[in-house]
């Protein structure tokens, strides 16, 4: 399997803090940054986040948020899907190719 873009793995410990403070159950990445042809010059991240539901939080809030935490955590521009069907069928086959999870922790496991 391809390695991991060096960022992820640097800071993987803080995207994982990340994910727990945003109530996201899954993180994938996807893209260069899952496959190896990571340019560190050029390339950007792409993911793909589950989002518990919080009803003390509005969703489109945490997901903004968690978007604008992972720009600063990496220091680069990220496109993050949401964990729903992905319709566009050239787009599910790349995303497919080369997606690899980051972190999974079901809501109920999360700490509080």
């Amino acid at each position: 399997m391809a390695a991991l873009a060096q960022p992820l793995i640097d800071h993987h410990d803080a995207i994982v803090r990340l994910c727990r403070a945003y109530g996201v159950e899954r993180l994938e990445v996807f893209g260069s940054a899952a496959d190896g042809r990571f340019d560190p010059a050029r390339s950007d991240f792409d993911f793909i986040v589950r989002l518990a539901p919080r009803p003390e939080a509005s969703l489109a809030r945490r997901f903004l948020g968690f978007v604008e935490g992972l720009e600063a955590l990496l220091g680069r521009p990220v496109d993050v899907l949401s964990d729903g069907p992905i319709e566009n069928p050239y787009l599910r086959r790349a995303v497919d190719a080369s997606r690899r999870t980051l972190h999974d922790e079901p809501a109920a496991k999360a700490p509080a």
